[in-house]
């Protein structure tokens, strides 16, 4: 094995690697759902994606990690971790600016009261069945890319669904745009370099 020495650097170096960074603001969402939760939206209501799309302010990139075994005595005074299993997180954030006529906010609680399968019940006291996986799962992409698109970095969300909306405060103050933040729960997610 060779030690690190240290290297002399120019100043070309530090230009292509530190002084080169990737911007936040440079992302795009795509939201595909399913079939069953836009036959829920009234006729020409939001039956272009692209609405979502560019509505979207924040997206949260994933994050993942390693499940680590622990292993004591095998060597006096050492422990030693290894690794047994990738873990993903559960949910994944998006922000999005809520339009005048609130065509977001119903949408996503159009698409989550589907998951229960809410819309059959209008008595203040319901009972509801989930709705099967497949009918609600849906596949999210978020692309991420600098300011001449020649580099793209996409993430796929596979089996995606809304599991929450956060609340939303309102006030008599100084008015600000308001938005929407819907949590989303995936099983795993892809990551594809795109040159």
């Amino acid at each position: 094995m060779v030690t690190p020495r240290p290297q002399k650097k120019v100043l070309a170096d530090l230009k292509a690697s530190i002084l080169n960074p990737a911007l936040t603001s440079h992302f795009q969402c795509w939201f595909y759902p399913p079939s069953a939760v836009r036959s829920l939206l009234p006729t020409g209501e939001v039956q272009d994606d692209r609405m979502w799309s560019l509505s979207c302010a924040e997206a949260a990139l994933p994050g993942t990690s390693l499940a680590t075994n622990e292993l004591l005595n095998d060597h006096t005074g050492v422990t030693e971790r290894h690794a047994y299993r990738r873990q993903y997180d559960t949910t994944s954030s998006f922000t999005f600016y809520v339009d005048h006529d609130y065509k977001i906010i119903n949408f996503f609680e159009k698409w989550i009261g589907y998951i229960v399968n809410e819309q059959n019940s209008t008595a203040d006291n319901y009972s509801y069945r989930v709705n099967f996986p497949k009918l609600y799962q849906t596949s999210i992409y978020v692309k991420k890319f600098e300011k001449d698109y020649e580099r793209v970095l996409e993430y796929r969300f596979l089996k995606a669904y809304p599991i929450s909306i956060n609340s939303m405060p309102v006030t008599y103050e100084a008015s600000q745009l308001l938005k929407c933040t819907v949590n989303f729960n995936f099983s795993r997610y892809l990551v594809e370099n795109m040159d």
